[in-house]
């Protein structure tokens, strides 16, 4: 560990990797996916029970208001107990949204539910044909009193046939150009013309879905900032998931991963084993450590370094279960997980579903477009 932590810091760790290990069901131990909502939300309410579902919230929001490095704490507690992977949208997108650009009456509604597990929240930004060029997008909404009908289809959308509400982007204006005239809404998912269809992936799984509006009526309250000025909200809402994404969590699970194979292999392990081991440590507290910088100095508002640090996590994650698959051997053709001397061992499926972070959230090529042009300021020509 790079960092030093204080008494105070020391003494919630405890109590963290205590608390753990006396209420994480067995069952939720070690998953190398993410569980459904009628497996996973016990733990989640449980989580929000003690208060520690929303650490990065405000308090006068409900939140933990945690320090930066009490949120890491509870990432590296989580990881080495092996707790699951939660539904997170509502926490870490459009509830931070709402804290900031929601009026009084949308934060009453939405926020105590996203803290209770009571809605599971999902994202319809991606279209067919509308993915990292958001501002393409073709579900229309048309505007009649004091309610906006949308028709359209959105596609990708993790736990979508799951979810209870959708912050979606439509647009509401046919005659402003581009990232004008869209307007961020809240629908809810019960409401009459939804249909959703869930996409079983290669990994025989349905994490995503699409969702399909036909003349669907939500109320013009339900607009988040001003009718035809969602990019803004838009903008906002991509950095704080930049930052969630850059968050060490997913390379804390990989690194623990490795730790366990070093273990069960022992003396095998041999000299370049333990070099290996030791870069995915080197990797994954130089990740933390940006971390814990981005939070330090610019919070979760608006900063640049979130495409960057996107880019540092997912591209880390991934380099750390490529150690965790040299030194399995031959059992990296194993693709489900096995206990080895009484230790669960993932040899390779969260190697295989790593490969999708550095698309997810917009692409890390995107990302590196984002950097040349908002940091770097470099003219078009010269972007890598």
């Amino acid at each position: 560990m790079l960092r030093i932590e204080t008494e105070a810091e020391q003494a919630f760790r405890r109590e963290v990797r205590d608390w753990y290990e006396a209420e994480l069901p067995e069952d939720l131990r070690d998953l190398t996916f993410r569980p459904e909502p009628a497996q996973a939300l016990g733990w989640y309410r449980r989580l929000s029970q003690k208060g520690w579902i929303a650490p990065h919230w405000p308090k006068a929001f409900g939140g933990m208001g945690a320090s930066p490095v009490e949120q890491v704490i509870l990432m590296e507690e989580a990881a080495r107990i092996g707790a699951p992977e939660l539904p997170t949208q509502g926490l870490n997108q459009i509830g931070p949204i709402l804290q900031r650009f929601g009026t009084p009456e949308q934060q009453a509604r939405h926020l105590p539910a996203i803290l209770n597990g009571d809605v599971i929240w999902c994202q319809g930004y991606s279209e067919p044909g509308a993915g990292s060029d958001l501002a393409s997008l073709r579900t229309r909404g048309r505007v009649e009193g004091e309610e906006i009908v949308i028709t359209g289809h959105k596609i990708w959308t993790t736990w979508g046939h799951h979810a209870d509400w959708i912050y979606a982007l439509v647009r509401t204006n046919e005659d402003l150009p581009g990232r004008q005239g869209i307007t961020f809404i809240l629908i809810d998912l019960k409401s009459p013309g939804i249909t959703r269809r869930p996409i079983r992936t290669l990994a025989d799984e349905c994490e995503f879905c699409e969702v399909f509006f036909d003349a669907v009526r939500v109320p013009r309250a339900n607009v988040v900032g001003s009718l035809d000025g969602g990019w803004n909200i838009v903008t906002a809402l991509l950095d704080e998931e930049r930052i969630q994404l850059g968050a060490p969590s997913h390379a804390l699970r990989a690194l623990e991963r490795v730790r366990r194979m070093a273990r069960a292999l022992g003396p095998a392990l041999g000299e370049s084993g333990r070099l290996k081991v030791a870069e995915a440590e080197t990797e994954v507290a130089a990740l933390t450590a940006a971390f814990l910088q981005t939070l330090t100095e610019a919070g979760h508002g608006s900063t640049p370094d979130a495409s960057s640090l996107k880019i540092l996590s997912t591209e880390t994650t991934q380099r750390v279960l490529d150690i965790a698959q040299e030194l399995a051997g031959a059992a990296a053709a194993l693709k489900s997980p096995a206990s080895v001397g009484g230790t669960v061992i993932d040899f390779s499926e969260l190697f295989l579903q790593s490969r999708r972070l550095s698309i997810y959230g917009g692409t890390n090529e995107i990302q590196r477009g984002l950097i040349a042009d908002r940091v770097l300021k470099l003219p078009k020509g010269k972007r890598p």
